[in-house]
């Protein structure tokens, strides 16, 4: 579910390109696509989302407005960083997962998990180029950062027994809160750009983001975390950046290079070495 969650996310940059190609911003694109997720939430899981509790609210809330941060805080400094940066610097909310369930859950990750996460941030400076570039740290960069810290936290608490609640009442909060965020945001600071949107080329591409990215992969990623761990789990959705380079290479949005392809070839080699079982290999070989 989480490999879908990803491949859904990496096409989903190309649906976001063409948004804000077309003059929308970052709280117009939240407001359309997050209410059409709400919707069609409530239509598919109207009976559970009628039975919604007072602690369920309170939970589903707290993480609409986590992921809510985490998207407002990426766009925002996508506007002062290049794309590169910023995808690379997102990704090391890989890195921030461990640390969190450490220092408030004193959970220590697999041995496993260290070497996959370098080898994962490997794949990652390769894919975004940073490897040939380097960075250099701007106010984009340090907002980006910030986003990160949003995603790791939101991914941790996904995991936590407290959101163990009803998934699709979960998957609503996420699109209501999402939705009336990006809304509010928009009329406050957006409303002057609204005469230079090309709606008839942006509407589109930001409903496709709200049926697909927003309800299918974020319902999925809901769903698909209440079986595996934060880390584990962090690591799989990484693998956005590494589909939304492939889609963006077969739809002539970028060529084709040695860099994407070490790079996609470390992360596969990353996700591999969290989800296989080296003792149990280990053993039966011996036997």
């Amino acid at each position: 579910m989480l490999i879908f969650a990803a491949i859904i996310w990496g096409a989903g940059y190309l649906f976001s390109k063409q948004a804000t190609n077309a003059g929308m911003h970052a709280g117009t694109i939240n407001a359309i696509r997050g209410l059409i997720y709400a919707g069609v939430a409530y239509l598919v899981f109207h009976k559970a989302i009628n039975r919604m509790t007072l602690v369920d609210f309170r939970v589903g809330l707290t993480a609409g407005i986590i992921n809510f941060l985490g998207y407002q805080f990426q766009t925002m400094g996508l506007m002062y960083t290049t794309p590169a940066n910023n995808a690379f610097l997102t990704a090391i909310y890989v890195v921030m997962i461990p640390i969190i369930m450490f220092v408030f859950f004193h959970k220590r990750p697999e041995p496993k998990t260290y070497p996959a996460i370098i080898i994962c941030m490997v794949g990652m400076m390769f894919l975004t180029g940073i490897m040939d570039h380097g960075v250099s740290l701007h106010i984009g960069d340090l907002l980006t950062i910030i986003s990160a810290l949003f995603y790791a936290l939101q991914i941790v608490y996904f995991s936590l027994p407290a959101t163990d609640m009803n998934p699709w009442v979960l998957s609503f909060m996420l699109g209501i809160t999402q939705g009336v965020l990006g809304l509010v945001d928009s009329l406050i600071f957006e409303h002057a750009s609204y005469a230079g949107i090309d709606w008839k080329a942006g509407i589109l591409p930001v409903v496709i983001l709200g049926i697909f990215s927003s309800f299918g992969a974020q319902t999925l990623q809901v769903v698909g975390q209440r079986f595996t761990d934060a880390t584990p789990a962090g690591i799989i959705l990484m693998t956005e950046s590494m589909f939304g380079s492939i889609f963006s290479v077969v739809f002539d949005f970028e060529p084709f290079t040695a860099n994407l392809l070490i790079g996609g070839v470390l992360i596969m080699i990353a996700l591999l070495v969290m989800q296989l079982d080296f003792r149990k290999i280990w053993q039966q070989k011996r036997t």
